[in-house]
Order: C-alpha cells, then structure tokens, then sequence
C-alpha cells in the first residue's frame, strides 16, 4: 500500500514558478513508476508527466515540454514537479500517482488527494 500527498501548489503569476511535491508512505515506494496528471475546470483529467522507478528515464505532455521538469528521489520517497514559464492554462488540480510506466490513468494504483494550482494572466 503505497499513500500520496502532494504539497507545494498556490497562486503564481504568469511566467513564475512553482515546484509540487508528492510524498508517499510505504517502504515500496522504489518499486512504482510515478507520474503527475491535472485537472482542469470542467475538463477531463490528463497527463503531464511520468519518472520511470528508477529515475532512468521520463516523459512529459507536449504542453509542458520544456517547461516542467519531473524528478525523484527514492531515498526520501518523494516525487517532485519542477513547473517554469507557467501560463494561465496550466491552472488546474494536479495529483501525483504511482503505477505502470504509461500515460494512461488506469495503470495508476495509488493516487494523492490532489492540490490546486492557480496561474494568473
């Protein structure tokens, strides 16, 4: 059982930066794939990027690329979204999740409650 809390959204401006956390509980925390989808008002969740178990690789949204950067450290059971040049359509609830390695929602086992991210034009 593996339990996700993210940590680290708010209000920044357009073009500001932020970075999101997500701790997880549980000694298995090296063996997921994690990776961090949005939800934006009145749209369907999405993906926006995925880090492989072992840091070794990566995969981002075409909207963020080159933005956002994700990262983890297995040692502290943690995920994190580094987030730069943000714009107002990034503004949504943003959870952390840990499954397979896919963009895919329902390869995802555990997810966090979620944290609101606000950007203003």
């Amino acid at each position: 059982q593996v339990q996700l809390v993210e940590s680290g959204g708010g209000l920044v401006q357009a073009g500001g930066s932020l970075r999101l956390s997500c701790a997880a509980s549980g000694r298995t925390f090296s063996r997921y794939n994690m990776g961090w989808f949005r939800q934006a008002p009145g749209k369907e969740r999405e993906f926006v990027a995925i880090i492989r178990w072992s840091g070794g690789s990566t995969d981002y949204a075409n909207s963020v690329k080159g933005r956002f950067t994700i990262s983890r450290d297995n040692a502290k059971n943690t995920v994190d979204l580094q987030m730069n040049s943000l714009k107002p359509e990034d503004t949504a609830v943003y959870y952390c999740a840990a499954g397979g390695y896919s963009r895919m929602q329902n390869e995802y086992y555990y997810w966090g409650q979620g944290i609101q991210v606000t950007v203003s034009s």
